[in-house]
C-alpha cells in the first residue's frame, strides 16, 4: 500500500514538472531602457481657447477632461508631427486610458497609456492589477516620455503598419483601425474614442501645421529643438565592467555619455560605483 502511494506521488511530481513553464532569458539582449531628456516648453495649440469655448457652450462637460486637454494637447500635436499619428487619436486615448489623467498609473508613474513592461523592459517599473493581479507597468520620469513611448509602440509594430496609410485627418479610420489591429479587446473602444473626439472637438488639433509649430518650439527654447527619449538595448557590447580607478566621469568620457545619463539608465542615486559593477553605457 505504501509503495503504491509512493509511486503515485512520484507520478504527480513528474506531471507537475513537465507542465511547468520554463523562464527563458535572452542573455544576448537582456532588455531595453529609455533615457528621458528634460521636456522643452511647447507653444499653445489654442487648447485654452478651445476648452473655454466648449465649456461655455456645454457646462456639463467633464472638468477633468477639459483640464487634461489644456495640459497635454501640445504634446499630442508634437507627437503627431514626429510620427504621423493624429493628435486627436493620441489625446483621446490618453484621456480614456489614464482616466482623464487621474488613474494611479498616470499620477504615480506618468504612464498615460497603460503600457506594460513586456519581456525586454529593464527600466523603472510599478506593479498594478489589470487583466491579471500584480502586472508590471512601465514607469516614466515625465508624461512626455509616456506619449513618445506610445508613438513608438504604434510605429514599431508591424500589425499597426496599415494605419499609417490613412490620412492624419481621418481619425475615424484610425479609431476603427486600432480595434482591428488588436490594440484593445473592448469592442466599444472605437466608439469611445470617437465620442471623446466629437464631444471635445479634438479633431481641431489635427489641423496644426508642422512648420510653424516647430519654429515656435525653437523660439520658446532659445533656438534649440526638443530631444527625443533614447531607447537603449542592454546588449553585451553596451555593458561595461567597472575597473580599478574608474569614475563615472572617466566612463562618461570613454563612452561619450553624460554623467547624468549614466546615473539615469543605471538607477544610480549618487556617483558611487564599485569594481566589477556592470554599467549600461551608450556608444
Amino acid at each position: 500500500m505504501k509503495l503504491k502511494i509512493l509511486f503515485g506521488c512520484l507520478f504527480l511530481l513528474l506531471l507537475s514538472s513537465c507542465g511547468a513553464k520554463k523562464k527563458v532569458v535572452n542573455k544576448k539582449n537582456p532588455g531595453v531602457v529609455i533615457i528621458e531628456p528634460e521636456p522643452v516648453d511647447l507653444p499653445s495649440v489654442n487648447e485654452v481657447k478651445l476648452t473655454k469655448k466648449l465649456e461655455k457652450k456645454n457646462p456639463n462637460l467633464n472638468t477633468y477632461t477639459l483640464a487634461y486637454i489644456r495640459k497635454y494637447a501640445p504634446i499630442a500635436v508634437k507627437e503627431m508631427h514626429e510620427y504621423k499619428i493624429p493628435a486627436s487619436i493620441t489625446l483621446a486615448q490618453g484621456i480614456l486610458e489614464s482616466g482623464k489623467g487621474r488613474s494611479e498609473l498616470a499620477l504615480k508613474s506618468n504612464n498615460h497609456f497603460g503600457i506594460k513592461c513586456h519581456t525586454q523592459w529593464q527600466g523603472e517599473r510599478v506593479y498594478h492589477d489589470d487583466d491579471e493581479e500584480g502586472e508590471c507597468f512601465r514607469k516614466y520620469l515625465y508624461p512626455e516620455t509616456s506619449y513618445n513611448d506610445h508613438s513608438l509602440f504604434l510605429t514599431e509594430r508591424s500589425r499597426y503598419a496599415f494605419l499609417f496609410n490613412y490620412k492624419m485627418t481621418d481619425y475615424k479610420k484610425w479609431a476603427y483601425g486600432l480595434r482591428k489591429a488588436g490594440y484593445a479587446t473592448d469592442k466599444k473602444y472605437p466608439a469611445k474614442l470617437l465620442k471623446i473626439i466629437k464631444d471635445y472637438k479634438l479633431h481641431e488639433f489635427d489641423k496644426v501645421k508642422k512648420g510653424k509649430y516647430t519654429k515656435e518650439i525653437k523660439k520658446l527654447n532659445d533656438g534649440k529643438s526638443f530631444k527625443k527619449p533614447i531607447v537603449i538595448n542592454r546588449v553585451e557590447e553596451n555593458i561595461y565592467d567597472v575597473k580599478k580607478g574608474d569614475t563615472l566621469y572617466s566612463i562618461s568620457r570613454k563612452f561619450k555619455i553624460s554623467v547624468a545619463n549614466l546615473k539615469t539608465i543605471n538607477n544610480l542615486k549618487d556617483n558611487t560605483i564599485t569594481i566589477g559593477q556592470k554599467l549600461l553605457v551608450k556608444k
